[in-house]
């Protein structure tokens, strides 16, 4: 702890000086859209949800979708592999299976493993933005959103603009990158893709990750139509990921989307998504032990939006959610959802007080006659414009996976009778908008769950069985901060802290559930110099359950200005060895340099600049 409070303070210390740098007025803070928590866009000002809005227009700052989570505190993102080749995200300490991943507000929830939510079939330079929902989002989006929802949104483009990216770093890393726009008044696309190279820092955490994506926006007759198709490769090395084996993993993701905007009111989706994954027990002798999965995931979904008198709207709709796998190991699997949802959002602006109340229900049906209903009630009151204090209640649930249901291996053992697990979450929470210069947030939090999965065993010579635990709670805060000093600044603070009751465990050892942080801390600040250098920094300060406090440090620069863009980026500069999943090491200091190229289409002409 005494190293992170050093780089804390070294870091303050230019502040003084660049605070006084300009005085120019910046958009309130309060005036950011967000996408989750409610049916339609609202402001976090307007919001009755904790909910963090991530802006990702900033590469080459940034590298990884992880990078971006990891700024908010409530997050915590434990990585196998760097690069996208493998993390888990978990939300106010519930597991990484109870956060459901959204692209556009469609699920991409992996029917296999949750270890695979993550794994985006979208290059990160196709994203616009990351929505991040605290608590429970099951009334709106279904099964999976237990303990909170990432939702990575694209956005259509405004202007042509092409950017190319290269870069070289440490352990052998090499990666390229490309984004292309084209924005029309009835029709715009987008192309992206993306390449990383490394030979890893320690034997066989090699890997090699592609991604591409094609998105079109088209205007007619019948309103809006968005399309997107996306795929990804990425073969890796998996040292440890499973047990202390020379492991090896390749997996691929394809999604395509289908979405209709026929009027202000009326919306209809359709998604599909394919994900494969052969996994090599030693990297030497393939024949040894290998398992090879197929799942696949078809969507869609009609909504519709009724304003009913003032200040209330109605949002209603059907969906309808199938999945299936084919696997050597897990067999031959299928399973159906359908489900119905009413949502009635009251909003009054002109009371002394003005507030918002939101009233939704859920009622999904799920293959073999059973049904889960998840009410959900949420609300906010304005005691003064810059002053709000809101809260919510709400029920999410979650259906076992297909490893938790059937996978069986020497170490691991599935079990066919898990039930559903589930969970009850409330919170209250104060938001403050002084300034459009400061934002400042508190929530406090309670998750009451009901047969939580997680894989137990009585001894370390024991495997892992899957299991359902009763009495698993968690009692948390939530804080953050943001300033602006000037124009070109912004600090970010975020603090969280979580209790949870143990005594589910009677005796016996978690691999997962028991691994969240008791305290997380972040703290980051950037700033455009001169209006051309941008740097940021950030240091996290993570203490997980029964283990010790660790740092991590991380700097990237990075030119705005002219067509050439060069970028550096500075990670774990605190060197510290830390582990974010028991057993599997995380890189120690490591450097990456680059590139990149922009090329804008002037107003006033055809050519690029």
């Amino acid at each position: 702890m005494t190293k992170s409070v050093f780089l804390l303070v070294l870091l303050l210390c230019p502040f003084h000086v660049l605070a006084q740098q300009s005085s120019t007025q910046i958009s309130p803070a309060s005036s950011t859209v967000v996408v989750l928590g409610t049916f339609d866009p609202a402001t976090q000002g307007q919001s009755s949800r904790s909910v963090v809005a991530l802006d990702t227009n900033h590469p080459p700052l940034l590298q990884d979708v992880e990078d971006y989570l990891r700024t908010d505190s409530s997050v915590d993102i434990e990585q196998r592999g760097t690069a996208g080749v493998q993390a888990d995200i978990s939300i106010r300490g519930g597991s990484f299976e109870q956060t459901l991943v959204l692209v556009n507000g469609l699920r991409i929830n992996d029917a296999e493993t949750s270890h695979f939510d993550l794994d985006l079939p979208v290059p990160l330079e196709a994203l616009s933005a990351i929505d991040v929902l605290h608590g429970a989002g099951s009334t709106l989006y279904g099964s999976d959103a237990l303990a909170g929802v990432v939702d990575f949104l694209s956005a259509k483009p405004e202007t042509d603009v092409l950017h190319l990216r290269s870069g070289l770093g440490s352990f052998g890393e090499n990666q390229q990158g490309f984004v292309g726009s084209l924005a029309n008044r009835k029709w715009s696309q987008t192309v992206a893709g993306s390449r990383d190279f490394s030979t890893g820092f320690i034997a066989d955490r090699d890997y090699r990750t592609a991604d591409g994506s094609s998105e079109s926006w088209l205007t007619s007759p019948l309103g809006e139509t968005d399309i997107l198709l996306a795929g990804s490769d990425r073969p890796f090395g998996a040292a440890r990921f499973y047990g202390e084996y020379p492991s090896w993993e390749r997996t691929k993701g394809w999604f395509a989307s289908l979405d209709q905007h026929f009027d202000p009111e009326t919306e209809t989706a359709l998604a599909y998504r394919r994900h494969s994954d052969i996994f090599v027990l030693l990297r030497d002798d393939p024949d040894f032990y290998k398992n090879q999965h197929i799942d696949e995931s078809w969507q869609g979904a009609l909504r519709r939006k009724q304003p009913l008198f003032h200040a209330a709207t109605l949002y209603f709709g059907l969906e309808e959610n199938t999945d299936q796998i084919q696997s050597n190991n897990l067999g031959r699997h299928g399973r159906n959802r359908d489900a119905g949802y009413l949502d009635l959002d009251l909003a009054r602006s002109h009371l002394p007080l003005p507030f918002t109340l939101t009233i939704g229900l859920r009622e999904e049906l799920l293959s073999g006659g059973q049904h889960v209903l998840s009410p959900d009630l949420a609300g906010s009151l304005s005691l003064r414009p810059s002053l709000k204090l809101r809260s919510s209640a709400g029920y999410g649930f979650r259906l076992p996976t297909y490893t938790d249901l059937y996978y069986s291996d020497p170490t691991t053992i599935g079990d066919p009778n898990l039930k559903p697990e589930s969970a009850w979450n409330f919170d209250g929470g104060l938001d403050w908008y002084p300034s459009g210069r400061t934002t400042a947030s508190a929530t406090v939090f309670y998750s009451r769950q009901n047969d939580t999965i997680d894989y137990v065993r009585a001894a370390p010579t024991d495997p892992w069985q899957a299991s359902n635990l009763d009495r698993v709670r968690f009692t948390g805060i939530e804080t953050s901060l943001t300033l602006h000093p000037t124009a070109t600044q912004e600090i970010r603070l975020g603090w969280s802290a979580l209790s949870g009751a143990q005594n589910a465990l009677h005796g016996l050892q978690s691999e997962y559930i028991f691994n969240y942080p008791v305290n997380n801390s972040s703290f980051e600040w950037t700033d455009t110099l001169k209006r051309q250098l941008v740097v940021r920094t950030r240091v996290t300060v993570t203490e997980r359950y029964h283990q010790a406090p660790y740092p991590v440090w991380d700097l990237s620069l990075s030119r705005l200005a002219g067509r050439l863009h060069p970028y550096l980026q500075l990670t774990n500069l605190s060197n510290t060895g830390y582990q974010e999943i028991p057993g599997i090491p995380m890189p120690p200091r490591a450097l990456l340099g680059g590139v990149e190229i922009v090329l804008r289409k002037e107003t006033q002409r055809a050519d690029f600049r």
